[in-house]
């Protein structure tokens, strides 16, 4: 079961979510895709505080976690 993972996001800015599980952290992007077919999801939010980010890559609201990886 792979829980959430807290990050401080900044506003304003493009951040990218890891879709194929393979980046360091789990939920950032730090291209380890590379060479597949998974691309990361773009995303931005309206302000600057932690976030929990979804490491299952289950939920239905990615990259934020929902808390379907209870369910999982």
């Amino acid at each position: 079961m792979a829980t959430p993972v807290k990050v401080k996001l900044e506003a304003d800015q493009t951040h990218y979510f890891c879709t194929c599980g393979k980046s360091t952290d789990g939920v950032l992007c730090d291209g380890s895709h590379k060479g597949t077919t998974y691309r990361p999801k773009l995303f931005t939010v309206d302000t600057t505080k932690e976030y929990s980010l979804c490491a299952c890559k289950q939920s239905g609201n990615l990259p934020f976690c929902d808390g379907t990886h209870r369910k999982v």
